[in-house]
């Protein structure tokens, strides 16, 4: 027995515990302390008192508050008056005076100089500016207090350093000559972009927002390891605004558009139309309870789960190939990575002549061509992306591999997974059937068809050889679902029939079932989800990211 701090007896053991756990809150308290103290400088250095400019400072007429652009000054200045963006500073205009506009990504300096990171999309390039006899003292203090984020207007002169410039993506400095300010930001930003822009080696990081900083310290500590700050999905997503700015977003954003550039060009290059199909529906589109219902004007309607109906429509109204880019709508209680409530939905449809796979060949080459284009074409923003989250290269090949329905869940049964054969697959499972597939045959790519009539919506065509499945068919990206289709029903006692089946009232669909009456072409077609093509391309782990102003089960702002 030993004497403990308080001077009652206890046994060794219980003292060594004892010990060891008010070490342990020692160690937190010093943790916290230092926690409290970094982000008090930190704040500090944030919010920085903002200048306050003399009127007799003899470099006056070179730097100050720009005040707000409204339009006023002479229009014809938009054909004298040159700009330079930051990712055309290079070494071809050394020398040269130029006019950058950018924003303020980080200010350092003291005394007779400051540096400046300016920032524009993805690319930076830095700035100094130092006292001379033209520049004063105060047009460096002004120029090193300006608040990050804050959108600026430089003059200088294009210099090529001896030394590489690090942590930019220009290699040459501008020596500032003016500086004008154009609209400041708040000095307190919600989160620092550096921060949010740090290696994230470990996508879930990102998703644990419960932890205090000082927890996180603390098991840092424990671990021996230097962890880098990583800003949680919730912060980012209630700031998106700023979020956006992070260079891996901007990439992202980018090659999103490039998504839907591709799918465009191709289609419209095979003589497929763009329609605009309504999103306010007296049915559904899709059946189930999964929609979004309003009351339009004293009549019961809902939100489009998908243009299905429309795009046939417009098959069957001799448009022939059509296709859509446009917001589809599920009232999905599912708050997983790879759930939204609200995406963007490309859509094609188009007549076939003898067997739907004439279709399905149409989709592997719109697929094959936007992959390839974009790792040609968005080589840069890939690269961006890959930075912040290290990712492995999206793999496909040609001819897409594809496989049946059955002998997927062969393959499955055979990896010692359990599917049912007239169910859909189950998101492990196809994860699994992803992972086989890239086994057997180098792919991250590829089609599974003939699914089971219970797993496809009324308007599917049923396998003439076998009516428990479907002419039907997915495409699949590392081991994701991204695009699900099959031949439409063009018959119209064939729709009603599968309606009620559905339980969808027929008279909820009565203009789309007439339109059968007056001759249809046989016809097939598909949707793919924008965000979940993006994010299993990318490797992204949370599919919100992959979304501009992302809406799931508990998030309508902003």
């Amino acid at each position: 027995m030993v004497e403990g701090p308080d001077g009652q007896m206890m046994s060794k053991k219980a003292h060594k515990k004892l010990m060891k756990k008010l070490e342990k809150d020692k160690k937190k308290a010093e943790t916290k302390k230092k926690v409290e103290s970094n982000q008090k400088s930190k704040k500090n250095d944030e919010e920085l008192e903002e200048y306050v400019k003399d009127p007799n400072d003899p470099s006056a007429d070179k730097f100050g508050d720009l005040g707000l652009i409204d339009s006023s000054c002479d229009p014809e200045v938009r054909f004298t008056k040159k700009y330079v963006r930051v990712r055309d500073l290079n070494e071809s205009i050394k020398d040269q005076e130029v006019v950058v506009r950018a924003r303020v990504h980080r200010t350092t300096g003291k005394g007779g100089a400051a540096f400046l990171v300016l920032r524009e999309n993805f690319y930076t390039s830095q700035a100094c500016i130092f006292v001379e006899d033209d520049i004063s003292k105060g047009m460096v203090e002004y120029a090193r207090r300006i608040p990050k984020e804050s959108i600026v207007q430089i003059k200088g002169l294009v210099h090529m350093p001896d030394a590489p410039i690090k942590k930019c993506t220009q290699q040459v400095e501008l020596l500032i000559k003016e500086i004008w300010t154009l609209h400041k930001s708040v000095p307190r930003l919600p989160f620092n972009l550096d921060d949010a822009a740090n290696v994230v080696e470990n996508q879930l990081d990102e998703d644990d927002n419960n932890k205090d900083e000082s927890k996180q310290e603390e098991q840092k500590q424990e671990r021996g390891v230097k962890k880098t700050i990583v800003v949680g999905q919730n912060t980012r997503l209630n700031n998106r605004i700023i979020d956006l700015r992070v260079p891996a977003n901007q990439a992202i954003m980018r090659i999103s558009a490039g998504i839907c550039r591709y799918f465009r060009n191709f289609l419209e290059d095979r003589e497929f139309i763009e329609i605009h199909s309504p999103k306010i529906l007296g049915g559904t589109s899709e059946g189930g309870a999964e929609v979004f219902r309003l009351n339009y004007f004293e009549q019961p309607a809902c939100l489009a789960q998908s243009p299905q109906l429309y795009k046939q429509m417009g098959v069957i109204c001799d448009l022939d190939r059509v296709f859509e880019i446009g917001p589809v709508f599920r009232a999905e209680d599912s708050n997983t990575p790879r759930h939204l409530c609200e995406f963007t939905g490309l859509d094609l449809e188009m007549s076939f002549n003898d067997h739907y796979f004439e279709v399905v060949d149409v989709i592997c080459e719109l697929f094959e061509s936007i992959f390839k284009n974009l790792g040609e074409k968005y080589k840069k923003e890939i690269d961006v992306v890959r930075e912040q989250y290290p990712f492995e290269d999206f793999k496909f090949k040609t001819p897409v591999p594809r496989i049946k329905f059955s002998d997927a869940c062969d393959m499955l049964k055979e990896s010692g997974f359990e599917q049912n054969p007239h169910k859909d697959l189950e998101t492990e499972n196809e994860k699994e059937l992803g992972r086989l597939i890239k086994e057997k045959y180098d792919t991250d790519f590829f089609v599974c068809y003939n699914y089971p009539k219970e797993a496809r919506p009324f308007y599917s065509m049923l396998n003439p050889a076998d009516p428990e499945y479907t002419n039907s068919y997915d495409f699949f990206m590392r081991g994701e679902e991204i695009l699900s289709g099959a031949q439409r029903v063009h018959d119209p006692e064939m729709v009603r029939k599968r309606a009620i089946e559905k339980e969808i009232p027929p008279e909820t669909i009565k203009d789309y079932i007439e339109c059968f009456q007056y001759g249809a072409q046989p016809h097939a077609g598909g949707g793919i989800g924008l965000e979940r093509v993006l994010k299993l391309y990318l490797g992204i782990h949370n599919i919100r990211k992959c979304s501009m102003f992302p809406r799931d089960p508990k998030r309508l702002f902003p």
